[in-house]
């Protein structure tokens, strides 16, 4: 089943989790607002990106042709990826991932790593922070929608990481990351037979995912033992 079946279902599934998960509240208004010192953004190891925000984008922005040869890069990558045998699939996992990582803007992929070096630390208020500086200013790129879905998501805001993440499988419907995300979300709140077809459909773009082949089977059981 492609991933573009799966944005229907978001809707209605966020909109239970923002009513039905304590704490939970809309996207916009998610990100807590801390303006003390010590978690200034100035006081971070990197160089401000204030300035680099200001700056026009367009000189460090891939071309077309560039975009069209990654495109094809990622086309082959995938390919290699679904192969069920061999060892070749991590090669073309980790460089799928390093495609994804890249924004094409030096500011850009700052504040990815910002976002990152704090969900790594488990700080996910700075985390949401930088993440939504990011994708308020690159909207198309669609690793810090995921990223900041998975802030969200241990901060236990269902609603915001579910509508992040259906931004990145607009962006990316090859998200496997992002499927395999939302897979967990729908059988924590208790849609098994949606997070089945989910996890199924993470797996048939990437087989070698050991926990969504996990997930299937866990669910497949407990949904045998319902039907019994």
């Amino acid at each position: 089943m492609a991933a573009g079946l799966f944005l229907g279902l978001l809707g209605p599934v966020a909109a239970v989790a923002w009513q039905g998960v304590p704490g939970a509240i809309p996207a916009q208004d998610a990100v807590p607002q801390d303006d003390s010192p010590e978690n200034s953004p100035e006081n971070d190891s990197d160089p401000p990106v204030a300035d680099a925000l200001s700056e026009p984008a367009a000189a460090s922005e891939p071309t077309a042709a560039a975009r069209l040869r990654e495109r094809e890069d990622l086309d082959m990558l995938f390919a290699e990826l679904a192969q069920p045998e061999g060892e070749s699939w991590a090669r073309a996992e980790t460089d799928i991932l390093r495609i994804w990582s890249r924004s094409g803007s030096a500011a850009m992929d700052l504040l990815y790593k910002r976002g990152e070096s704090a969900l790594d630390a488990g700080d996910t208020a700075t985390a949401l922070g930088h993440l939504t500086a990011l994708t308020d200013h690159a909207p198309d790129f669609a690793a810090g929608w995921y990223l900041r879905s998975i802030a969200f998501y241990l901060d236990g805001d269902y609603g915001p990481a579910l509508g992040d993440l259906e931004q990145v499988l607009r962006l990316e419907p090859r998200h496997f990351g992002a499927l395999t995300q939302l897979g967990t979300m729908l059988e924590e709140l208790g849609d098994g037979r949606r997070a089945l077809d989910v996890f199924r459909a993470s797996l048939k773009i990437h087989p070698h995912q050991q926990d969504a082949q996990d997930a299937v089977q866990r669910i497949e059981q407990e949904l045998q033992g319902t039907d019994a």
